[in-house]
């Protein structure tokens, strides 16, 4: 093994007024860590600067739970020490105003006040890494969700605010900077998609954030000043919020996303965004939070927000040690290769793992008192259409970079790794589900392989053994419309595959799966916005493609989506389709069948919300030899405020015969 090369610096913070001198400790490798199992491919032109960062807010009402953290030797050692021997840079904490109630008892999500990120900040500084302070200009979690107003502002006016912005930002920082803490970044709020501190026009966001930057400039004029919002797959939002930026003159240096795979859309989507924003208005980019799971398990009795279980997410990776590692490694060569002036990643909450392995009970306990699950019982007096409903563990527990007893995991060494690449013999990680769909009429025959996902992040077909006699085969032919799961091996591994035996269905590219329209047609009788096959799997039934629309004026929604089909075999047939979607006003929504262009039947639908997906069918649809039978749904919407939006999707046209 090589022989690590520790740098010291010797470093002068001006404290205050004076010029008081602070040895800082560096203890980030500058060379490679040998002896990793962890397959990782170089970063190529990565900057020595580029920021490898950490969220770990929650670490103080972890330890103050009982939490120990230990490093790679199995040894008790400090969690902050640890991340920076692992290649980590920069730690990120939130700062909420005043998380705790009339009573003292916090919110929860660490209870992150002013003093929390003081001594993060200290321990951080400490071993030689900068801190990324988060002001999220609330008492408790701020999200593109919700942007509360700190219960002491609240019936401040827009002036008054932002005076109180200004003074608690930097009085804030002054208390950082009388501790010797070295800031390298302040954001200006935190997710803030059109909202921040309770307020919602730009008109009103531009003076806070003007008055935060004015306090950052003023106590720490090296730090860099960052903006963050979320949902970077929304391409139009970010120009948006960039454009307003500029148009108010916000002094800010970097542009910061929220990317989580699972929901934010393709790496090439990402760096195209951000890119757009550094090339027009000469910003800096970065991913201010990522995370991926290492496995799909709950470690702390409480739920998680991404589970084996949870639909509708994009799965690029497996949840694996290995796979985690490989997501977090493609997002910073995504910042560092693909995107203009791109400065960094942070991983958030990789130190947030379970409090007691033990019960709920006792973690219940620990949640409540200390702040170590995402909400206690008390921010419901802050919050209580969430907290005060939800309340809880860490719903992130899977996503650490630590397990649950506190050793750090191989991926953690990632942030290393990165700048010199480790390319070891790559192994088979997971294997890939096989799918199958299967006519009751048809043959089932099960594929003679399956996907490994090797560690490399490759996939490669390897021969497969299904447990499976005829026996269980025609018990699934005799069991009618259903979906079956067949185990079996591979490669020593554990592999799957879903068998959905269904009824023949006679559409093409009826869940819009060859991401094109053909051979659909539309009839856009109002003049729609937006009417297209969209590719986005959290907004699909099944698959990643469906069909979308939006209109952004009232009564422009009115249109039809139909397929004609030929040659069917003379009998009886049922039409079933699905549409979701929200902000629709008055409707008129039905799905139909003609035959020979005359009505064959019609059942009534309605868009009612997101997620909320309204299935219907149009039964007994009676077919001769050499009609043509057209289905489609016909979609009418006055719009509420802002016109009107939806998604449609998994069309079926079935014999009932």
């Amino acid at each position: 093994m090589k022989k690590r090369v520790w740098i010291v610096l010797a470093a002068a913070l001006l404290l205050g007024c004076g010029g008081n001198a602070m040895k800082i400790e560096s203890r980030i490798p500058t060379e490679k860590i040998e002896g990793s199992s962890l397959y990782v491919r170089k970063v190529e032109n990565l900057p020595e600067d580029f920021i490898l960062g950490m969220d770990a807010s929650s670490v103080i009402a972890e330890e103050q739970s009982g939490v120990k953290y230990y490093n790679f030797a199995g040894e008790e050692q400090d969690v902050f020490l640890t991340l920076a021997e692992s290649g980590v840079t920069h730690i990120r904490v939130r700062v909420w105003n005043d998380p705790y109630d009339a009573d003292g008892h916090g919110y929860g999500g660490g209870n992150n006040d002013v003093s929390k990120a003081v001594e993060i900040g200290k321990r951080a500084t400490n071993v030689g890494m900068k801190l990324i302070v988060d002001f999220h200009y609330s008492d408790f979690w701020a999200d593109p969700g919700k942007q509360m107003v700190p219960l002491a502002w609240k019936d401040m006016a827009i002036d008054q605010k932002t005076e109180a912005t200004y003074a608690f930002t930097r009085d804030a920082l002054n208390e950082l900077k009388q501790a010797g803490v070295a800031v390298g970044m302040v954001q200006l709020g935190n997710e803030t998609n059109g909202a921040m501190c309770g307020e919602k026009t730009w008109f009103n966001i531009q003076y806070l954030m003007q008055a935060g930057s004015k306090a950052v400039r003023e106590v720490y004029p090296d730090a860099l000043v960052a903006v963050h919002f979320a949902n970077p797959e929304k391409a139009d939002s970010y120009l948006s919020y960039a454009s307003k930026l500029d148009y108010y003159g916000v002094d800010y240096d970097v542009f910061a996303s929220s990317y989580y795979p699972f929901w934010h859309g393709t790496l090439e989507n990402l760096a195209s965004v951000l890119s757009a924003v550094a090339d027009t208005y000469g910003k800096k980019v970065m991913v201010m939070e990522t995370s991926y799971c290492y496995t799909g398990a709950d470690t702390d009795f409480s739920g998680n927000t991404i589970s084996d279980e949870t639909a509708n997410i994009v799965k690029d990776y497996p949840f694996s040690v290995q796979g985690q590692a490989n997501a977090v490694r493609n997002v910073i060569d995504t910042i560092a290769n693909g995107t203009h002036n791109g400065v960094g990643v942070v991983y958030w909450e990789g130190t947030w793992i379970t409090v007691g392995t033990n019960s709920r009970e006792e973690n219940h306990e620990k949640w409540e008192t200390f702040g170590s699950g995402w909400a206690s019982s008390y921010g419901g007096s802050y919050d209580p259409n969430d907290a005060g409903r939800y309340y809880g563990g860490c719903a992130v527990d899977n996503q650490a970079m630590f397990d649950p007893e506190g050793k750090p995991l191989e991926s953690l060494r990632v942030f290393n790794l990165v700048r010199y690449g480790n390319e070891v013999e790559p192994r088979t990680d997971a294997l890939k589900d096989a799918m199958l769909t299967v006519d009751l009429k048809g043959t089932i025959e099960l594929p003679e392989t399956v996907d490994a996902i090797l560690t490399s992040d490759e996939r490669v077909p390897i021969p497969v053994e299904w447990d499976v006699t005829d026996a269980d085969l025609q018990k699934m032919y005799e069991g009618g419309e259903k979906t079956y799961e067949i185990t079996g091996t591979a490669d020593g591994l554990p592999a799957r595959c879903v068998v959905s035996m269904v009824k023949f269905n006679f559409l093409q590219n009826f869940g819009f799966e060859d991401g094109v329209l053909e051979p659909w047609q539309t009839e856009d009788r109002g003049g729609a916005d937006q009417l297209y096959v969209e590719e986005k799997l959290t907004d699909s039934k099944n698959g990643a493609f469906h069909m979308h629309f939006w209109s952004e004026k009232n009564n422009t929604v009115d249109f039809s989506l139909f397929q004609e089909v030929r040659d069917l075999p003379a009998g009886t047939y049922r039409f079933t389709i699905s549409i979701m979607g929200g902000d629709a006003g008055e409707q008129e929504v039905f799905c139909y069948a003609l035959v020979d262009g005359e009505p064959a039947g019609r059942t009534p639908m309605e868009i009612t919300s997101y997620g909320n997906w309204d299935t219907k069918t149009v039964e007994g649809i009676t077919i001769g030899a050499g009609q043509t039978v057209t289905v489609g749904v016909s979609v009418k919407c006055s719009g509420e405020g802002n016109g009107a939006w939806g998604k449609i999707d998994d069309a079926l046209l079935n014999s009932m015969d």
